[in-house]
């Protein structure tokens, strides 16, 4: 190759080329790589201490680095050279010893690159969401901070996963400690009912202990949606739990980062009380703040309550004749044919209580666009949806409506890209809205939703509009 012509082809030759070298660098998997002192020290505060310090680093030619693995050694070596990472360097195998290589060095551009280099990963992959697996990686090689980029975006990640379908053997038991951790009363979305949060705690817990252990938990907990099914009483046979007292030692790491307050009052007596699982303290302690509070009702989920992403699609069975929905149910856009408005609903239904929020992003404007929810019951989808008492929209024209009545809310959005957020508050039952990145009040008007609403909008050609679930920036 000719030389001279691009500097980062030319500094990629002395990776690891003992011609160019003058330090070996041995990592913990005892593989060997070979440096230049001048080049690692000035890319590297941290190399830069450690070679040029006047004690024997200085003069020696080797360096050891028993936590640095080798293939976050590569990484670490390929983007002090040129400045930059390939996208194809970095796989769900080498991306938490990468991250804690970075972090080791201390470079943070590198840590940025390898978060967004995840986030797009993840985004783009088919074969399902492997932040589980990484979240246990991570656990095992950095300790528990809740400022670091990397593991707030693996807690956010394995979030919108319902636990009940995470198989156990995928997330570990301290892996899951860090993700009750991070996510106990805070106001981040969160996939997972409480009591289910407290169902695969106690399994985890059980599998770590015994198979007879986790078999007779697994009878004896059964899912929230059994739980729905079941007539009268919820309470399950009481049968002999196998290592008990083992099983509550390995749940101690976990039962304090779960709130008991907001599992119904039926299946904690029922369910989960029997178990003797659950240090009695615990269980007392919630029985009398129950009985003291005057409104003890409290949000079933941690956090903002989100649907299961299979949710966040257009329902093609509720919508226009017209229309056409792709991507999996994201994206529906309007034909030329489609002269007139039509009116589209989403899959997930919103009810109870919990804060709720999604993503609208108008990837192709049309005359006028509308965005909001719809009641369940009486509302018709063949006409406007603000002009119906069912409705609650907010147009392109910055006005919000509702039967007619309009009250200015913000600027106008007619530009192609706009990305409206619906922030619904079922707990107030009230609705707000962030336009373009910027967060406006809630509409004064509506102060009093229905208990069961459904994400609606209205579009006529050219219009195309993507929902997802609501991505903060």
């Amino acid at each position: 190759m000719t030389k001279g012509y691009s500097l980062e082809k030319d500094l990629s030759l002395l990776i690891n080329n003992p011609k160019y070298s003058d330090i070996e660098i041995l990592c913990d998997d005892e593989k060997k790589f070979y440096g230049s002192r001048a080049i690692l020290a000035a890319r590297s505060e941290v190399f830069d201490r450690l070679l040029y310090n006047g004690m024997k680093e200085s003069y020696e030619n080797k360096i050891s680095f028993p936590t640095i693995n080798s293939c976050g050694m590569e990484i670490i070596l390929e983007y002090i050279y040129t400045g930059s990472i390939k996208n194809e360097s970095l796989t769900k195998d080498n991306i938490i010893e990468a991250f804690y290589a970075a972090d080791y060095f201390q470079l943070p551009d590198l840590q940025d690159f390898i978060v967004k280099n995840f986030k797009d990963t993840l985004e783009k992959n088919n074969n399902g969401n492997y932040s589980p697996e990484l979240l246990s990686k991570f656990a095992n090689k950095m300790p528990l901070t809740e400022d670091n980029i990397f593991l707030c975006s693996l807690i956010e990640a394995v979030a919108t996963i319902p636990l009940n379908t995470i198989e156990f053997g995928r997330l570990s038991i301290t892996g899951f400690q860090y993700f009750l951790t991070c996510t106990y009363e805070k106001e981040e979305p969160f996939a997972t009912s409480e009591y289910e949060v407290f169902r695969y705690s106690a399994l985890l817990a059980a599998k770590q202990v015994s198979n007879d252990a986790y078999k007779t938990l697994m009878g004896r907990l059964p899912t929230l949606e059994q739980i729905e099914q079941m007539e009268n009483s919820v309470r399950i046979e009481n049968k002999f739990i196998p290592d008990r007292n083992k099983v509550a030692k390995e749940l101690e790491l976990l039962v304090e980062f779960i709130n008991f307050r907001r599992i119904q009052g039926q299946v904690l007596v029922d369910i989960i009380e029997p178990l003797e699982i659950v240090p009695a303290k615990i269980i007392l302690n919630i029985y009398r703040h129950n009985t003291r509070s005057i409104n003890s009702e409290l949000n079933h989920f941690r956090g903002i309550s989100i649907t299961n992403h299979a949710n966040y699609v257009w329902d093609e069975s509720v919508c226009g004749s017209k229309v056409i929905i792709e991507n999996n149910g994201k994206v529906v856009y309007a034909p030329k044919n489609l002269i007139s408005w039509s009116i589209v609903r989403a899959k997930m239904l919103l009810e109870n209580k919990g804060i709720y929020e999604w993503d609208i992003i108008i990837e192709k404007i049309c005359f006028w666009s509308w965005v909001g929810v719809c009641a369940s019951k009486n509302f018709d989808y063949e006409n406007p949806a603000g002009r119906q008492s069912s409705g609650w929209v907010l147009g392109s024209n910055g006005y919000c409506r509702n039967s007619d009545y309009e009250t200015y809310y913000c600027p106008s959005f007619h530009e192609d890209g706009a990305r409206i957020t619906v922030h619904l508050d079922m707990n107030k039952r009230t609705c707000s809205f962030t336009v373009n990145g910027t967060k406006y009040p809630e509409v004064s008007v509506w102060n009093n939703l229905p208990s069961e609403l459904y994400p609606i909008v209205s579009i006529k050609y050219p219009g195309r509009y993507r929902i997802q679930p609501h991505q903060k920036k």
